[in-house]
Formats: C-alpha cells, structure tokens, sequence
C-alpha cells in the first residue's frame, strides 16, 4: 500500500459518504472530490464508505457512481470502489463472457493472487453470480486452455516459505524434460505449475536454470505464434516475477496502438494496494520514461487523474 496517500488522520466514512452525496448533486458531477476522497482509501476504509453511504441514504453507493460517471474513468472508479475479492469475482465474470473473453485475465487472477485472496474471489463469485468460478471456466474454455486453467484457479497453495530442495531438483528435471519434448500441456508439468508454492516453484526454477543453462521462460519462446505456449510462460512469469508480467501489460497497453485502457484500468485498480513500488521500479527500468510519466503522455482528464493518484503520483 506504499503508493497510496492515505492521510495521517483516519478518516471519517460518514463525512466522506456525505460528501460523495455531495459530489454527485447539483448540474455536474465534482470528479475531483470522487478522486480526493476514493483513490486516498484503503480496501478497508472504502468498505466502511460504502457502507456508511448505504446505511445514511438508503442507496447502493456503486450504482450512483455508475449512474453518474462515463468512459474510462467510471470503469477505474467503479473497480477501485469494490472491494478485492469483488473486484476479482467482477473481472473474471467479464473474462467468461463472450464479447469480452479473456484466458489471460484467468490466469491472472490465478497466479498473482494469494491462496485466501484467490479463494475470497471465488466466494465472491459464488454470492454475486449464483454459481462457481470453476464451472464458467470450465464451460467457457476448450482443450489444452482447460486443461491448465481450470486446475490453476482451484488451487490452494502452501503459503509458507518451507522448500524441498530434492523435490526442487526433481521437478526442475521433469519440467525440463516436457519442456525440451515440447510436451506443454503434459499433465506432469501442469501438476507442477499448478499445485507448488510459489516459493518451491521459484527453487524449481533456479535450479531449472542452475542444471541446464537457461530460464525455463526462455526455453518457452520457441513456438511463439502457439496462444497455449503464450498463456503457460505468463502463468509462469506471474508466479515467478508478478512485476515483470505487470510491467509488460502495462508496457503494451500504453505504447501500443492507441492505449488499451482495459488492460491499464485492470492493473492499475488491481496492483495499486499490493505491489505498484514494484512494477513502477520495472517499468522504470525497462522503458526511457517513468510510469507516471508515461500515464500522463498517454491518457487524460480525471481518467488521468484518477491512475496517477492510484500509483502514487496525484495531488489530487
């Protein structure tokens, strides 16, 4: 949460929901006062604001922003304002339907969430959509994609940081060996990935690399036109290194051809409150301008506004 600017007075959730009343009356909306007060909050403190807002007003506080803001920055709000497990639940749902499918958004969920925030998200899913997480992306998916990320989001992982170093070098040896006969979606090597720690999985990949010379990410670009092949090194690379696979999204979605605001609106609103140091200091590394910087030179407005205040950038 070092990104955020959260004041040193806790604040009042029944002044804030007042003033958010406040902002949405009159001939316009105040959008700087949404931002002042929404992107300054933490999880906690926007849950008591929602329902301090519920309990003063009789009304649901999410749907009046969504009734009174539009485009870009509605959706950045509106994510914002959920609380994670809702925000998870909310983005894999859309990641189901059809016009906006997305197997990577899946796995993103899967592979950078802990085990409580990753099993949070499907109680989530369960109260807001009357069914399971799994069963829609069973339902949703096909073949080899099925097959690794239906495994991927039922998984509980061991969170502790005890590791198995012979099971480490045995393992390393299985991955290389599927691997190096191209077998990507062998049951042995999706067991692997999607059943360990992250901590055992980072000492399989050291000695992955250790006993053969290469980063198993590496050996993964072979068949680079294979969306599987694509979709398994980003599970990878998200259980390995998270602000590696974030810097890149994010790379992507603002140099690319227009921005994908979609992409930067998800990882902004998801990152903010866990590990935006982290992608910031990637993203300075690898690009010739900071992320702030590059924000501003790519989106406007309160759209503008509201990221910059997210990842630790915003007078607002």
């Amino acid at each position: 949460m070092a990104s955020l600017k959260v004041p040193a007075s806790v604040p009042d959730p029944c002044e804030d929901a007042e003033q958010l009343k406040k902002a949405f009356k009159g001939w316009g909306t105040n959008e700087e006062l949404i931002i002042q007060i929404l992107a300054h909050r933490n999880a906690a403190q926007r849950k008591l604001i929602r329902d301090s807002y519920a309990a003063a007003y009789g009304e649901d506080l999410l749907k009046d922003l969504d009734s009174e803001l539009t485009s870009d920055f509605q959706r950045i709000v509106l994510l914002w304002t959920l609380s994670p497990a809702e925000r998870d639940a909310y983005l894999a749902n859309e990641a189901t339907k059809r016009l906006t499918a997305s197997n990577w958004v899946i796995m993103e969920i899967a592979c950078t969430r802990s085990s409580d925030e990753l099993f949070k998200a499907r109680q989530a899913y369960h109260t807001r959509y009357k069914k399971s997480f799994e069963e829609d992306v069973a339902y949703h998916t096909t073949g080899d994609f099925r097959k690794l990320l239906v495994p991927l989001i039922t998984a509980f992982r061991y969170e502790g940081e005890e590791v198995n170093m012979t099971l480490a070098r045995k393992e390393a040896n299985i991955l290389h060996e599927k691997v190096s006969g191209k077998a990507y979606n062998d049951e042995e090597l999706i067991r692997i990935i999607s059943t360990r720690s992250k901590t055992q999985l980072n000492a399989t990949f050291n000695h992955y690399n250790d006993q053969h010379g290469h980063e198993i990410i590496k050996d993964l670009e072979a068949d680079d036109d294979d969306e599987y092949l694509k979709l398994l090194r980003a599970a990878i690379e998200c259980l390995k290194t998270p602000e590696k696979y974030f810097e890149k999204v994010l790379r992507v979605a603002i140099k690319g051809l227009g921005t994908d605001e979609w992409d930067l609106t998800r990882v902004v609103a998801t990152r903010a409150e866990v590990d935006m140091e982290r992608i910031k200091e990637e993203y300075n590394k690898r690009n010739s301008v900071t992320l702030d910087r590059a924000i501003t030179g790519d989106t406007s407005g309160d759209y503008e506004r509201m990221l910059l205040a997210l990842i630790g950038h915003g007078d607002a």
